[in-house]
């Protein structure tokens, strides 16, 4: 199966060096060297804003203009297969969190978003043109730092007053030092399974544990809202090496989750008992998901009928 480039070739270089001279303390510089400076906001009424090449770009915003239009519902959604077996139009307006290549449904079955997730820069490099084309100026968007870099060497203007929020990756967080396990440990607003190797944060300001898919530091910002429910849509998992619901068999980007899915699963298993404890639902939509491992039993509220 042929595999498409996801990375410019002088990026992966630019990776290469900064890991070398980093180390592994400082191996994550390269998501946001050369270039990009951001200033995160400290308070629920403050903005931050991201720089690049010493110029302002945008406003970073604060996780909780999340919480302005928020139903009891958030929808994460994925762009699994099993998508093809539901009717997402049944899904409220501004209730829906789209993940990378699930962008596509807007104009779709899904016409107002909450807000789309993206934190993985290859997603970027292979599907600028695509995120031009669905993400609208007002949709709220989940980028990590490495992704609005990519951004802002691809087309710095498409981010001028979009609205922004950082996924921070709390043991590699942006301009500081790898953490340690220790030092982890010591948070207040994070919580750890027994060997402290899994994680979900509780604010996700200071940062969110990433585990192997973007659905865990979606489903981290979806808890900080305290809503009723959180559903999943395609978040398949254990068919990762088929093709996603908006590629062809052909033109597949490469995808880690076949060998991540313990460690996903892992951090969906603490979710679930997290979410118990703050009296929040949870709800897998996809018949065919690995969700079903963790006790997330299939729910057919979605299911096509025609």
């Amino acid at each position: 199966m042929r595999r498409v480039s996801e990375r410019p070739l002088w990026r992966s270089i630019a990776k290469l060096v900064i890991a070398v001279f980093g180390g592994k303390t400082w191996r994550h510089a390269q998501d946001w060297l050369p270039g990009l400076s951001i200033e995160i906001p400290k308070r629920t009424d403050d903005a931050g804003e991201i720089h690049y090449r010493g110029k302002v770009v945008t406003q970073l915003l604060h996780p909780s203009v999340l919480k302005a239009d928020l139903s009891s519902i958030i929808y994460v959604v994925g762009s699994g297969p099993s998508i093809g077996e539901n009717d997402l139009s049944l899904a409220e307006p501004k209730t829906c969190v789209l993940l990378n290549g699930a962008i596509k449904l807007i104009g779709g079955p899904i016409s107002r978003p909450l807000a789309v997730a993206i934190e993985d820069e290859r997603f970027v490099w292979r599907h600028f043109d695509l995120m031009r084309e669905k993400i609208a100026q007002e949709n709220i968007c989940l980028f990590s730092t490495s992704v609005i870099r990519a951004i802002c060497e691809i087309d710095k203007s498409w981010l001028i007053e979009r609205r922004v929020i950082l996924i921070d990756d709390i043991r590699k967080p942006y301009r500081a030092r790898r953490r340690d396990e220790v030092e982890i440990a010591g948070f207040d607003f994070v919580r750890l399974d027994e060997a402290s190797s899994v994680g979900i944060s509780m604010d996700p300001l200071r940062g969110v544990f990433q585990g192997g898919s973007v659905v865990i530091s979606a489903l981290q910002f979806a808890i900080y809202c305290r809503p009723e429910e959180i559903g999943f849509f395609g978040i398949d998992i254990s068919n990762a090496g088929d093709p996603r619901f908006y590629e062809k068999a052909g033109d597949m980007a490469k995808s880690g989750l076949v060998e991540g899915q313990k460690r996903i699963l892992d951090h969906i298993v603490l979710a679930k008992t997290v979410c118990r404890e703050e009296n929040i639902r949870l709800s897998n939509f996809s018949k065919i998901s690995a969700l079903r491992q963790c006790g997330l039993v299939y729910d057919d509220r979605f299911a096509r009928r025609d």
